[in-house]
């Protein structure tokens, strides 16, 4: 597979998870903290989702060659 088509996927990927994190807000997990007019949210749960479907979605494309 060339880099463009990658990207393409990739973008959409990305497309799919940003339209499932608008209706869902935050997964449980995530991390936020509030203090006055001071907030803080990491959100560490969505960042591990949004890494093992990035690994798994590149492995199978590495490995197609």
């Amino acid at each position: 597979m060339n880099l463009g088509k990658l990207f393409i996927v990739i973008g959409i990927i990305f497309l799919v998870i940003g339209i499932i994190w608008n209706f869902i807000g935050k997964l449980p997990g995530d991390i936020r903290f509030q203090v006055g007019n001071f907030s803080f949210h990491f959100p560490i749960v969505t960042s591990i989702v949004v890494s093992v479907i990035l690994t798994i979605v590149l492995s199978i494309f590495t490995s197609s060659r």
